[in-house]
């Protein structure tokens, strides 16, 4: 699907000058519905956030492309900001999201996860460890099967609860939770979707990179330590460059 709507982005081309409004329209016509325009990391693009996923166009409405963006600092690992411009519908789904928060918190991840997938379950196991090390775990649903599945359902019974964790648990352990009607769980799935998860567990960095898979506690501390130095590390120099002096 996604090779067949780049073969014709990559078909299209604009005479003049385009605006957020004609890269709206050009996409609309193409058959995507959900166009969200904004700012990209990249001088002279603009980023696309579609229900396809993320595209990047150029300015003049002439060039898309879909792929990695990747950021490359002095110290430190590569960091994947492809996903960047979806941290703020992450962030609007906060309120319903399932939280186990780390006393003295250095780091907050969020997990799309599956009660029925056993690799979850390990992971679930090591929420602990995780809080331990300053990590906070949020979840949200990504049920395997899709939205109207029977997991789902009962997921959507867990997210809708007022005893969330509780009823994560029962869940989790084999125990019976009621079904109901999908509406939390569609939203979460829907952008899991656009992240780019297709398997659980799947973990959303603060800055929106994806690691698919189970990740032990200390594994991924170290993880979020690299990133965060690529972040301070790129404050730093900004910093510098404002005041006239360089780091070394």
């Amino acid at each position: 699907m996604k090779k067949s709507i780049m073969a014709a982005l990559l078909a299209l081309a604009a005479t003049a000058h385009a605006d957020d409004a004609t890269i709206s329209k050009k996409l609309h016509d193409f058959g995507l519905q959900q166009v969200e325009i904004g700012d990209s990391p990249v001088k002279g693009l603009r980023s696309v956030v579609t229900e396809q996923g993320i595209f990047y166009a150029s300015e003049d409405g002439k060039y898309y492309l879909q792929g990695s963006l990747v950021e490359l600092t002095d110290k430190g690992r590569p960091v994947d900001l492809s996903n960047a411009p979806l941290l703020g519908k992450l962030e609007a789904l906060k309120d319903e999201m399932i939280v186990f928060p780390a006393k003295n918190e250095k780091y907050t991840i969020t997990v799309f996860f599956d009660t029925s997938c056993h690799y979850c379950q390990l992971l679930h196991k090591d929420i602990a460890k995780y809080n331990d090390k300053g990590i906070t775990v949020r979840y949200l649903a990504f049920p395997r099967h899709g939205p109207n599945s029977e997991v789902a359902r009962q997921m959507e019974t867990v997210f809708s609860g007022e005893d969330k964790a509780k009823l994560l648990d029962d869940l989790e352990n084999g125990r019976k939770v009621a079904e109901t009607p999908v509406d939390k769980v569609r939203r979460h799935y829907q952008l899991g979707h656009q992240f780019g998860v297709n398997g659980t567990p799947a973990i959303i960095t603060p800055k929106g990179a994806l690691i698919p898979g189970y990740v032990k506690a200390d594994d991924m501390l170290k993880t979020l330590q690299e990133e965060g130095n690529s972040v301070n590390n790129e404050a730093t120099a900004q910093t510098g460059a404002k005041d006239g002096k360089t780091s070394s």
